[in-house]
């Protein structure tokens, strides 16, 4: 463990643990506001941009990234979607979302989001240090908590600031101190996960087909016009290396019957497993928890990174009022305000999810009660407008 008491200080106004998406965009809006921070991450660069994430990027966080970094290649390398194919019943049914709510998404994988965020942040010169192993955040309620760990050649890190916002994931070590354990909040797992490879091909879709069928569910995404991510529906405890490339192919083509898929060899493969997760407090004293550290959802409503760049914009601007102006209102709402947002996004991934996805132990009536559900979506424009108006995003605040 670190002694803070015979090593030397660094002071910052805002001490950022994680350079994720959320991190990053953080230490931008803070940069605007004039607030200057120290963001430390216990993984290299190298690691942060070679780690393969998908992403579908909401509308309106895809607008908060061409406002803040005019190199995004959002519009470049992402690919623009303006709807999804539900599958069932071995028929396709399209979900307009400019027709129904004027928005889209767009195809953006986290990792190419975080090469544009890190050049951007490290051209402006911003404080980022790589490879630093954070032990503790101390908060003693007088107004200057403090980060104690390792940098990377193993010396010794104390910083001093005015506040400290946890955005380092799921497995955040700030999180104990605002919820008083690691564990400390509303949890749920789902009795399935996904499957999933990337494979050398074409894609199958123009846009991505969520299908639910009798087999199990399958998702057919995309990652670039070279290679596709797919997933289907797994057991758990599911070995990625058992099944064979002919039988992986064979699974997802049996759950999306009436579409064809374009195959290719297979270069990588994982299980996803799902669960859903929000911290018991958000924010104790002078730290906040954003992002993975705060929530996480399954990834069937595409909220995950959107989810944690809301909760940046919100912190941004309760801590310029906090520093700058020195009122304490919006920091004493960020938690409720935030999480207004978590449960509408929670609800929604837990629909997406328990309207495609069979159970173990699932009935003949619950497989077609699901049918029945699916169809009152498609086939009313105001079931389209929920699914549209939620997949695509709410307003940031």
């Amino acid at each position: 463990m670190t002694d803070t008491t015979s090593t030397r200080t660094e002071r910052t106004r805002v001490a950022i643990v994680g350079a994720g998406p959320a991190g990053l965009i953080l230490s931008h809006l803070l940069a605007e506001a004039g607030i200057d921070s120290i963001v430390v991450d216990s993984r290299s660069r190298e690691q942060i941009e070679s780690t393969i994430r998908a992403g579908i990027l909401e509308q309106n966080t895809a607008d908060l990234l061409r406002r803040i970094d005019p190199a995004t290649r959002v519009d470049t390398v992402g690919h623009r979607h303006d709807g999804i194919e539900l599958w069932f019943g071995g028929e396709g049914h399209r979900i307009d979302f400019p027709s129904l709510v004027g928005r889209s998404v767009w195809l953006y994988p986290q990792h190419e989001v975080l090469k544009d965020l890190l050049a951007l942040r490290l051209g402006a010169g911003q404080d980022l240090r790589f490879g630093v192993t954070v032990e503790r955040v101390d908060d003693d309620g007088s107004g200057h908590p403090l980060v104690a760990g390792r940098n990377a050649d193993g010396s010794p890190l104390v910083i001093d600031a005015d506040f400290v916002v946890g955005a380092d994931g799921s497995r955040s070590v700030v999180r104990p101190v605002v919820t008083g354990s690691s564990a400390g909040g509303y949890f749920r797992e789902y009795p399935f996960a996904w499957f999933g490879i990337l494979c050398e091909a074409p894609p199958s879709s123009d846009e991505l087909i969520y299908s639910n069928s009798p087999e199990g569910f399958a998702l057919i995404s995309q990652r670039s016009p070279e290679v596709q991510r797919m997933y289907y529906q797994c057991d758990p405890t599911a070995d990625p290396a058992a099944p064979s490339d002919a039988e992986v192919w064979e699974a997802l083509q049996a759950r999306v019957p009436g579409t064809t898929l374009n195959e290719g060899p297979i270069i990588q493969r994982d299980v996803l497993r799902f669960r859903s997760f929000v911290a018991h407090e958000l924010r104790r004293d002078r730290v906040a928890l954003v992002g993975d550290a705060a929530h996480t959802v399954p990834p069937t409503g595409a909220k995950g990174m959107n989810l944690a760049i809301a909760d940046v914009v919100l912190l941004a601007e309760a801590l310029r009022a906090l520093l700058v102006e020195r009122d304490e209102r919006l920091i004493d709402g960020y938690a409720d305000r935030a999480l207004a947002r978590i449960w509408k996004a929670q609800h929604f991934s837990w629909w997406m999810t328990s309207m495609l996805h069979s159970t173990p132990d699932a009935s003949d009536f619950d497989h077609r009660r699901q049918l029945g559900e699916l169809r009152s979506v498609v086939e009313s424009e105001a079931g389209q407008t929920y699914l549209a108006e939620a997949y695509t995003g709410w307003p940031l605040a």
